[in-house]
């Protein structure tokens, strides 16, 4: 596993370069490297059972029991092969999309969906939440750049920023609750965690690891309040559109969610709030999908409400439950992807996105027309497809829980949506419409159709033999609910409660469909709906943000040092005093004179005159001189005290910032008038006043406590034994503290840079060869 991501990472990354040289047609075998791993990994299915788990571990950060552990079971499988299997199709479909593009388009994006497809597999393999949680995260990186990828576009651009912002939000929530998990269980191991879950409900901080974990997968699986970001993800090209809906990038949330049923189930919460999330969720994507009319918009909401359907269904728990999860997402990510794929050659093919601007495209795309029924059949979920078989189990799984009458409705109502749009979809562009059929700039081509083809006969196929997926479905629902699981899939059941729920969501599906066009032009209309429902509280909450921002931007940073100075001043003096009110230091002022020296004595007093007079006098030169003064003091300490190294470094910083400033000021007009207001002026004495009887509190409690001398015996016992020196000082700063040390030198280093660069500009504008 660990190999497979080295090299699809290792391709993506050449495929960026090398399909820039080569024309549309050998572009797609760029195809070859996710079919490759498919075939690989398909390789497994014939013996798969109950007790399947393949397993790698790479050390990564032992100190901290952080390791790359990769699992392979039931569940982490079917998520491979839908990630692995599609991404064929889709890379298929992109090269031929982009055919007309510029080869660096094409490639680039091409090379952002195997990235996009390494990230995921890294995800659904890492047994370990450390791991998990950078793949995680790389998912949400590599979509920004995939819905943004159009980024001449504004839409394009705010979609991907809004999808960011989100995911990675929910990302830092996931985090810290997987640094609680770990914190509670000591240990990153989801093979461990997921028995011990009783463990983990009995901890005090299991309510916040429940609501840091909820809110991760949330945001990643679009549900509510975080629903508004998926479907503005539509600003994404098509074949991005197809991969991110049906098996990446949103189904993590519910991948992890499952993961996590065994432990946090054991928390009572867990289930209900799943239930009423998913359920709101699918309830709200069918509500906004009456009030659609774009093509992709339309499939969008109802991506939306399969996600809250699958949370709702791991909410209810139990074998088939877990059998109803796995058979819908199978289903899902068939005919979902089929869909947008149809979608995307229809809009490509009319240049139009709005379902009621195409017309009778059928006769101009007749495969891509018999693919969108396909694709259509499955989403009604109507038999002998694999997606009847998958909305059968989701209502036995329903009854079996016992679920209410309230739910129940809820759930048909979500499902008749789905017919609704599944209809739409096909119907609308390809077979209705008065008047001429739409115009087609673009037909099909083999790249276009074979992945809607090719997934929409897939769920025929598994429709008429359902024995095909059962070993995998069965292993999937045992890794999730740690029990043999042995469940049949029958395309007819008998005239059973399900069949009669299936047969309300299709007629209810079918009122829908004929009453969508006026539900368009009504509450398709109304903002309050659109605010309510959409992303407004989203825009408020940026809005507002960047608004605080600016203001904090005009108040702060107004160019004025005094009172960039006196703020830090302030915030370490109001610091500072909160930390001596809640423990006072022992100050105890030693004034017996014992060990006084006259010497040092003198010096101090010059450096206080130099401070007076720094701060009376108004010119900047005097100033500056008096100050050196301070500086020249303090090296005349260190000398005395037995530090001539330190000595003679500060005797060098001042005197160059000495001539440095001298030489800054000669370059300044002369200024007589005060610059500083009397009120500004008086704040600074407080100011001042006020820091000196902070230092003066904190030497006093420095020189009055004990003095610890088990650093400065460690330095001197091993300065000699461990780095052969026999200064110490030295031996601290290049060899004990060495990162710290070369990081000091690199900001000079770097700062030296950009002096020369800015000197350079400056002397090649004056004509002069810079030296």
């Amino acid at each position: 596993m660990a190999i497979s991501l080295f090299l699809l990472f290792v391709v993506s990354g050449a495929s960026f370069w090398l399909l820039r040289l080569v024309s549309a047609r050998l572009g797609a075998v760029a195809a070859l490297v996710p079919f490759a791993l498919f075939v690989w990994y398909g390789a497994y299915l014939p013996g798969i059972g109950s007790d399947f788990e393949v397993t790698q571990t790479i050390a990564w950060v032992p100190a901290l029991n952080v390791d790359l552990a990769f699992r392979l079971d039931g569940f982490s499988l079917l998520f491979t092969l839908l990630v692995t299997g599609i991404g064929t199709l889709v890379v298929l479909y992109a090269n031929a999309y982009f055919a007309d593009a510029p080869a660096p388009r094409r490639a680039g994006f091409i090379a952002l969906i195997l990235m996009f497809m390494g990230a995921m597999l890294g995800t659904v393999w890492s047994d370990n939440l450390i791991g998990l949680y950078v793949f995680w995260e790389l998912t949400s990186l590599f979509s920004y750049f995939i819905i943004g990828f159009d980024s001449s576009k504004k839409d394009a651009r705010k979609a991907a920023l809004q999808s960011l912002i989100v995911t990675a939000g929910g990302g830092l929530a996931l985090f810290g609750g997987i640094l609680l998990i770990g914190l509670e269980l000591d240990t990153w191991s989801l093979s461990e965690i997921a028995v011990r879950g009783p463990e983990l409900a009995a901890s005090p901080l299991a309510p916040a690891i429940l609501a840091l974990v909820l809110i991760g997968a949330f945001t990643k699986s679009a549900q509510f309040p975080f629903h508004f970001w998926l479907p503005n993800a539509m600003a994404a090209p098509t074949p991005a559109s197809a991969f991110l809906h049906s098996a990446t990038m949103v189904k993590l949330g519910v991948y992890l969610l499952a993961r996590l049923d065994a432990p946090l189930s054991s928390m009572p919460a867990f289930g209900p709030l799943l239930v009423a999330f998913g359920g709101l969720t699918l309830l709200i994507a069918g509500l906004r999908a009456l009030m659609q009319g774009g093509f992709k918009a339309i499939l969008a909401q109802s991506t939306v409400g399969s996600l809250g359907l699958l949370v709702l269904l791991i909410g209810l728990g139990g074998e088939a439950a877990s059998v109803a999860v796995v058979t819908f997402i199978i289903a899902h990510a068939l005919y979902k992807a089929a869909l947008f794929f149809c979608a995307g050659t229809a809009i490509h093919a009319t240049h139009q996105p709005d379902v009621l601007a195409m017309h009778r495209l059928g006769k101009g795309l007749p495969l891509t027309a018999t693919a969108c029924v396909l694709a259509a059949l499955a989403m009604a979920g109507l038999p002998p497809l694999f997606a009847f078989i998958a909305k059968e189990t989701i209502f036995e799984a329903m009854l079996d829980d016992g679920a209410s009458a309230m739910l129940l409705a809820a759930v048909v109502v979500g499902n008749a949506a789905f017919v609704m749009i599944g209809m739409t979809a096909a119907l609308r562009p390809f077979f209705m419409g008065s008047g001429a059929p739409s115009k087609i700039h673009h037909a099909e081509s083999p790249g276009l159709v074979a992945g809607p083809l090719v997934l929409g006969l897939g769920g025929v196929l598994l429709g008429l033999f359902p024995g095909i997926a059962m070993p995998l479905t069965n292993a999937a629902a045992t890794a999730i609910t740690g029990a043999p699981v042995d469940f049949p899939l029958y395309v007819w059941h008998g005239f059973t409660p399900m069949l009669m729920l299936s047969l309300a969501v299709v007629g209810l599906g079918a009122v829908l469909f004929f009453a969508w066009p006026l539900a368009l032009r009504t509450i398709g209309r109304s903002h309050l709906l659109a605010t309510l429902l959409g992303d407004a509280g989203y825009n408020r909450v940026f809005n507002g943000t960047l608004a605080l921002a600016g203001a904090c931007t005009r108040f702060l940073q107004n160019g004025d040092q005094h009172r960039y100075t006196a703020t830090v001043i302030s915030t370490v003096l109001a610091v500072a005093a909160g930390a001596i009110a809640l423990k006072a230091p022992a100050l105890q002022l030693d004034l017996s004179l014992d060990g006084f020296r006259l010497a040092p004595a003198a010096v101090l007093v010059l450096m206080v005159a130099g401070g007076i007079v720094a701060a009376k006098v108004r010119s900047l030169m005097a100033s500056v001189v008096s100050m050196g003064m301070i500086g020249f003091g303090s090296a005349l300490i260190f000398l005395m005290n037995g530090a001539p190294d330190l000595a003679l470094t500060q005797f060098s910083v001042e005197v160059l910032v000495v001539l440095i400033l001298t030489a800054l000021l000669l370059r300044m007009p002369a200024r007589t008038a005060a610059s500083r207001t009397i009120a500004e002026r008086r704040l600074d004495a407080v100011l001042s006043i006020a820091f000196a009887g902070l230092v003066f509190t904190g030497l006093v409690a420095m020189t009055g406590a004990p003095l610890d001398t088990t650093l400065s015996e460690f330095y001197g016992r091993t300065s000699y034994v461990e780095a052969y020196g026999r200064n110490v000082v030295n031996v601290i700063l290049v060899d004990f503290r060495a990162l710290d040390t070369m990081g000091e030198i690199a900001v000079i280093g770097f700062a030296a840079i950009g002096v020369w660069g800015m000197l350079r500009v400056r002397a090649t504008r004056s004509g002069k060869r810079p030296t």
